[in-house]
């Protein structure tokens, strides 16, 4: 895909990237690995995640507020059901509870050399 191109070249000229998506088979996830290997870079992986009910009833309240998009109760319990573990280290952002810990973890290892 045309999104692992642009990581491969931003990362060549030692920029770097954060990518935020849904990633949820290990073999979607692979060409990242293969991409921050080839190019030498830090990959920090972080898995998002909120108990069941918290994302339901954040849908609901974004369907009351007009908030329209392909996501809905229906589409997460159907994406739910393909997470793939990740097989790396990574972090985890709890988003029922306070993120900042873990975004400043996040933060210091991204600063590591």
């Amino acid at each position: 895909p045309l999104i692992h191109q642009l990581i491969d070249d931003l990362l060549r000229r030692g920029m770097p990237v954060v990518y935020d998506a849904t990633n949820l088979e290990e073999h979607h996830r692979e060409y990242l690995y293969n991409i921050a290997r080839h190019r030498g870079a830090r990959l920090i992986l972080v898995q998002v995640e909120a108990p069941a009910e918290t994302v339901r009833q954040r849908l609901q309240r974004r369907a009351a507020g007009g908030v329209t998009g392909e996501a809905d109760w229906q589409v997460y319990q159907r994406m739910k059901q393909s997470l793939q573990p990740v097989r790396r280290s990574y972090l985890v952002v709890d988003t029922s509870r306070d993120i900042v810990p873990v975004i400043d973890k996040i933060v210091r290892e991204a600063n590591r050399r």
